[in-house]
């Protein structure tokens, strides 16, 4: 684990590890439903699903944040913020579950 993790969870972040340990647990489409509906409330789905689709709608190039917005719902403040994170930010999530999706669609 990097120094940058380990300081994270000293500062009173929350101990992920068990929910990723669920989420690895998740063998199809459907179970992975049935668990996000039950772990979250509608206006997290929407909020995680309006995420996503702007990080894959900012990975493909080509729109405009005012575009993205227009698209998905999200605010133009979303927009730039799911940017920071694909662009900025050290943990570069997304941009490692994009490109791991973009392989096994290859």
């Amino acid at each position: 684990m990097s120094d940058d993790m380990t300081d994270d969870r000293r500062n009173d972040q929350p101990d992920l590890g068990p929910l990723c340990a669920a989420l690895r647990a998740i063998r199809t489409d459907a179970e992975g439903e049935r668990f996000l509906r039950d772990l979250l409330t509608p206006g997290e789905m929407k909020t995680l699903t309006e995420r996503w689709r702007v990080a894959g709608l900012l990975a493909e190039g080509g729109h405009s944040y005012r575009e993205i917005s227009e698209m998905t719902g999200a605010s133009t403040t979303t927009v730039t913020r799911v940017s920071r994170f694909l662009t900025q930010e050290p943990w570069q999530g997304y941009r490692l579950i994009l490109e791991r999706l973009k392989e096994t669609q290859s």
